[in-house]
């Protein structure tokens, strides 16, 4: 299951994905499986629109749902980082140190002033960010917006 959510972030993010208010991106995948919910249709939606090829046309000629005007989310700049660094991540949050958890802290753009406050928060509630062994990328995104939601000085953070 890891590698198929890594597998959807790589196609995602190596397609050009214009900004959307979902995990797919535009384009033709993404029209035929509008509305749905799930990872299944997701992956689908994804693996299409990236199979073929039609996200950069779509983005140049902004149609197939897509806005040419449109900026990579951060979501999905934190979705790729963290499917590609999961051990290193890991490893990095058990410490509440590290060059992988301080990407992290910049690309939720954690205030200079909150990163130390931010890698403690993460050390501390390392086993319920990283809740199992097989944990994918995007549980562990959600795991972690949810602890800061939790947290007064990091909810505005978690959005």
């Amino acid at each position: 299951m890891k590698k198929i959510a890594m597998l959807a972030a790589a196609v995602l993010l190596l397609s050009g994905q214009a900004a959307a208010d979902d995990s797919t991106g535009c384009g033709v995948g993404s029209m035929i499986f509008d509305g749905k919910s799930g990872i299944l249709p997701q992956i689908l939606a994804v693996t299409t629109n990236g199979s073929t090829g039609n996200q950069t046309f779509g983005i140049s000629s902004g149609t197939l749902g897509c806005d040419s005007n449109g900026t990579i989310s951060s979501s999905a700049k934190m979705g790729m980082f963290t499917g590609e660094n999961m051990e290193s991540l890991a490893l990095d949050m058990s410490r509440g140190e590290g060059e992988a958890l301080e990407t992290v802290a910049l690309l939720m753009e954690i205030a200079d002033e909150d990163r130390a406050a931010f890698y403690t928060l993460t050390k501390d509630n390392f086993a319920r960010i990283y809740s199992s062994a097989d944990v994918t990328a995007g549980e562990v995104l959600a795991n972690l917006r949810q602890v800061m939601a939790e947290d007064e000085a990091f909810k505005s953070y978690a959005i």
